[in-house]
């Protein structure tokens, strides 16, 4: 359950950094309404986070957490935002993501 809940935390700051991505993108009140989101995610990303550490290892959660995070913005980036998406990013971007699936193949 704690690995769904860390999941979830790590959609959570995808959120987040998306927010940061159209607060750039806007000005008035409908950036003041992305930083709200921006808050809520974040803080929903962090309680989640904490609930999951409780039982799993720090070091691989939060390896898990950025690297979900870290994939999640990327893609987010690449479809929303129309950032470059060339072999060299994408071929990191599944080396990341081999690596998360690993620590949770070798975690208790």
């Amino acid at each position: 359950m704690n690995w769904i809940i860390l999941v979830v935390a790590g959609l959570f700051e995808v959120g987040f950094t998306a927010c940061l991505g159209k607060i750039k993108e806007t000005t008035g009140n409908e950036m003041y309404w992305w930083m709200g989101g921006f808050l809520i995610s974040l803080s929903i990303s962090m309680a989640l986070l904490i609930k999951a550490t409780q039982t799993l290892p720090i070091g691989t959660a939060y390896a898990v957490w950025t690297g979900i995070g870290a994939v999640g913005t990327v893609l987010t980036g690449i479809f929303i935002f129309n950032e470059p998406a060339n072999f060299l990013r994408l071929l990191f971007i599944s080396t990341l993501i081999i690596s998360i699936v690993g620590l949770k193949l070798v975690s208790h």
